[in-house]
């Protein structure tokens, strides 16, 4: 019959003695962390401040005693310059339209792509693959380009060319194919067994369980579309300025005003109210602020893996 071993009082101090230690080093540690996490946070955060006071700071202040993290006397030229220099209101539709849809239509050809290529039985999976990473090498260049969404697509002068020159792209297919590899094969399989077919395990099986991987490349899209202005420079004429995104228009205005900023002699009296700095800083808080809000809904699928326990046996 084996021998239970008991503790002596020199043994239970001991473990009580460890375990004080252990409990004191884990506080340091989650002080040390959450002191770390708090100061990175606050060096992200205060340039943003410093921009935003810069954005309703007075020209003529902003210039005498430079920037702050409160503004030193409030105006609201900047924001209201961006507002009245161009159709602010039609560049924000058209880049809201263009990241939504374009967005929506990028991730369904990138996410069905992905998945033929997960698939183990497709037979010309690996030539897709590799055809899909030549693109990634090689490319034919502005001028081809140019010529073929010009002269051959004719899609210059209309909001089709803001949407199908981006719509997919080869480093976020095989991003989404190396994160449907990762999802275990039985899924697949034992929806098969029951008569699903390619297209409803795509749907209600791969795709509900890889958010993650969906938040992510959803989100490099819709930053592509968001901050397009390329594409209007080269296809888009001043005629048709009821295309132009918000990038674009933005970035017109702001040359136009540094141009009236650098006039010689009486004209540049005439213009040197004009807010110059403040307009660049209030034109960065209008073009990043539904990105700002778009990430925290986005965020936990960034640190969550939902496909952990999708299979039990």
């Amino acid at each position: 019959m084996a021998k239970t071993k008991t503790m002596t009082s020199e043994d239970l101090a001991f473990d009580a003695k460890n375990k004080i230690k252990k409990s004191t080093g884990d506080k340091v540690m989650s002080v040390f962390f959450y002191v770390f996490i708090t100061v990175f946070a606050v060096a992200c955060v205060l340039p943003l401040v410093v921009v935003l006071s810069a954005s309703l700071t007075d020209e003529t202040t902003l210039n005498t005693l430079g920037y702050s993290l409160i503004p030193r006397k409030f105006s609201l030229d900047a924001y209201k310059l961006v507002a009245t220099a161009g159709d602010f209101g039609g560049a924000y539709l058209i880049t809201i339209f263009t990241t939504v849809v374009g967005t929506l239509m990028s991730m369904f050809l990138t996410c069905t792509a992905a998945y033929a290529l997960s698939v183990k039985n497709f037979r010309c999976r690996s030539y897709l693959a590799l055809f899909i990473y030549f693109t990634m090498l090689f490319n034919g260049g502005l001028v081809s380009n140019y010529l073929l969404i010009k002269n051959t697509l004719h899609l210059n002068n209309t909001i089709w060319v803001l949407l199908l020159p981006s719509l997919c792209n080869a480093w976020n297919i095989l991003l989404m194919r190396n994160f449907f590899n990762g999802i275990p094969d039985s899924l697949a399989e034992s929806a098969k067994i029951d008569g699903a077919n390619d297209m409803t395990i795509l749907a209600r099986i791969i795709l509900p369980i890889s958010k993650p991987g969906l938040a992510t490349v959803g989100l490099f899209y819709a930053l592509s579309y968001w901050n397009e202005w390329y594409r209007c420079l080269l296809y888009v004429d001043t005629s048709h300025s009821e295309l132009y995104t918000l990038q674009y228009l933005i970035q017109r205005i702001l040359r136009q005003v540094n141009y009236a900023a650098n006039l010689p002699s009486e004209a540049a009296a005439l213009s040197g109210a004009l807010p110059t700095y403040s307009f660049r800083m209030a034109a960065v808080i209008v073009t990043i602020g539904p990105i700002i809000l778009l990430y925290p809904f986005l965020q936990k699928y960034f640190v969550k893996g939902l496909t952990v326990g999708s299979v039990k046996g």
